[in-house]
This record gives structure tokens, sequence and C-alpha cells, in this order.
């Protein structure tokens, strides 16, 4: 029995905050932003949404495009660091929301690579077939912890959700490979820190400039593949200098890589779903693409998957 994705979905803010909105509160502009990380715009959460809201909206959309009910759904993984509440969990609040009883439910801690953990755990969970069904989350609201006088974290980070529904598929498509890593080591470059988030800009650039090319490269062939049979590249979505890294290790065109870091900035666990899903749904992954799904993030934590599109 493979693993596979039955159907994305995704959910973001209305509320649009642009590099130039940025300049009128901290000493930034429009030209140095776009130049260091790609980002031109993020959305930000109503004071009244929650991650889990965000969450719902995502799953309910992952939902309908792989045709599976609420009820159907047999364990609910959802990847956060920005959970509404200590506890109850947001997979639980979420399970709730869904009508999903059947489900079992748990939160993943592993920062921008919590979506790849999520999705080779319930691959774990459905290969051994223990599960048929499996909702993997990443939801982040970043903006509770953002301190929007740091002029070098604020302007990175956005909110949003992205869902896919995992199951079965037929032995030619599914998870081919992965990778997962940690080096705890490295955790104090990327933290919490007095509730907002804390970031040595140049030792996790450094560490993702070689780690997200190494991962991508590593997975691909684990999966028995070349690299000249990649069709479509989904990294995190933090900077499009590290993106462009893991492209070029992979030797992929432009127009083969997901970039939405300039849409939405870095949303932590929701980037890769919702580069994926908008993916899907502009028409640029068909049946049998390889795929390659790799992150990083912190702890420092990174995990790469191959996938072969289909069902």
């Amino acid at each position: 029995m493979k693993a596979g994705v039955l159907g994305a979905g995704h959910y973001v803010p209305e509320k649009i905050v642009t590099n130039k909105d940025l300049e009128k509160i901290v000493d930034t502009s429009d030209e140095w932003i776009r130049t260091r990380t790609g980002i031109e715009e993020r959305r930000i959460a109503s004071d009244l949404q929650n991650t889990s809201d965000m969450a719902f909206e995502a799953s309910k959309d992952a939902l309908k495009k792989a045709n599976v009910e609420a009820q159907d759904i047999d364990l609910i993984l959802v990847a956060t660091v920005t959970p509404d509440k200590s506890f109850p969990s947001v997979s639980c609040i979420l399970q709730e929301k869904l009508g999903a009883t059947k489900a079992a439910a748990m939160d993943v801690s592993a920062a921008c690579s919590g979506f790849m953990y999520g999705m080779i755990t319930a691959k774990q969970f459905i290969e051994s077939g223990a599960y048929t069904n499996v909702l993997v989350i990443g939801a982040e609201k970043l903006s509770k912890i953002t301190d929007w006088e740091d002029r070098n974290t604020c302007v990175l980070f956005g909110d949003g959700a992205g869902a896919v529904v995992m199951g079965p598929v037929n032995e030619e498509y599914g998870i081919l490979s992965f990778e997962l890593g940690a080096d705890g080591n490295g955790g104090k470059h990327l933290e919490e820190r007095n509730k907002a988030i804390a970031m040595n800009g140049r030792e996790v650039f450094k560490f993702a400039v070689r780690q997200m090319p190494e991962s991508s490269v590593q997975v691909v062939e684990k999966a028995g593949y070349s690299k000249e049979d990649v069709d479509y590249l989904i990294p995190h979505q933090a900077n499009i200098r590290i993106m462009e890294a893991a492209r070029e290790r992979l030797g992929i065109d432009v127009d083969r890589m997901a970039v939405n870091v300039n849409k939405y900035g870095n949303t932590s666990a929701a980037s890769i779903p919702i580069a994926l899903s908008e993916a899907v749904e502009q028409g640029k992954i068909d049946t049998g693409d390889l795929i390659v799904l790799v992150g990083f993030g912190g702890g420092l934590t990174w995990g790469a998957v191959a996938l072969k599109w289909g069902r």
C-alpha cells in the first residue's frame, strides 16, 4: 500500500500588508525587502481569526478536492507553532469544527518543517494499514508572535493555512522517499524569545542554502531517480535566494518551481501546502509528475519528500 495525496486546499486571510505599508512602521524599504527576500506583500489574519479558523477553511477546501467526507477522516495532524492556546490542540478544535468525530487528533511542532513531518507521519499510519484517510494541515498565525518593531523579522512573515487529504493510492503513485532531520544545536538561531520571533538571519541563511539543496537531491536519489526526472519543485517559501539555490542544484527551469513568497511571505508550516494547492489549481502539476517538496525551519529542522502525483 502506498500513501499519496488525494486532494489539496488552502486559505489566506483577506488583509494585505505591503512592503510600502511596512515602510511606515519600521526603518526599511520596498527595494531592500524585495531584493533580499523576494517578498512584496503578506497576508495578516484579523484579531478575531485564530489558527484553527484558517486551518478549518483550508481543510474544507482539501476535503472537497479529495472528494472525502470529514466523517471518513481517521486522523488529523496540524503542524503549527502558533496554536490558538496551549490546549486543547488546534487539531482537536479543528476536529470539532469539521465534525470529524471518528478522527484522532494531534498537533506537530517542527516550525517551518512541520508540514513535512506531518506528511511523513501520515504516510506511516496509512502504509501500516492503521488508518485510511489522514488530514494533514500546516497553519500559522505568525503575526501574533511577530515583533512589529524589529525590522529584521517583521518584513518576513505572514499568516495562512494549507491542507492535504492523504490516503492509499495506486502503487505507481504516492510518496516514494523522504528525509527528515534536526540539529538542536542550531535552535538558538531561530526561536521564540520574549513571546516574539528572534532570528540570527546570517546563520539561518547559511544553514538553509546548504540543507535545502542537499535534501532535495538526496530524496530524489533515494527514490531511484535522477535530477533530470524532477517535474516540479515546491520549496518552503522563506526567501527567494534560498529557493533558487535548491532549484539550481536540481537543475530545473524557473517555471517548474512554485513561487508565492512574493504574495504571502514566510507562512512557516503553511508555506509548502499553500504552494502545492495553488500549483494544482493552476494546472502546473499533472498525474504522473515527480514532485519534490522540501523545507527547513526552527529547531533546526528539515524535511523533504519525493512524490509521484496521482491516485
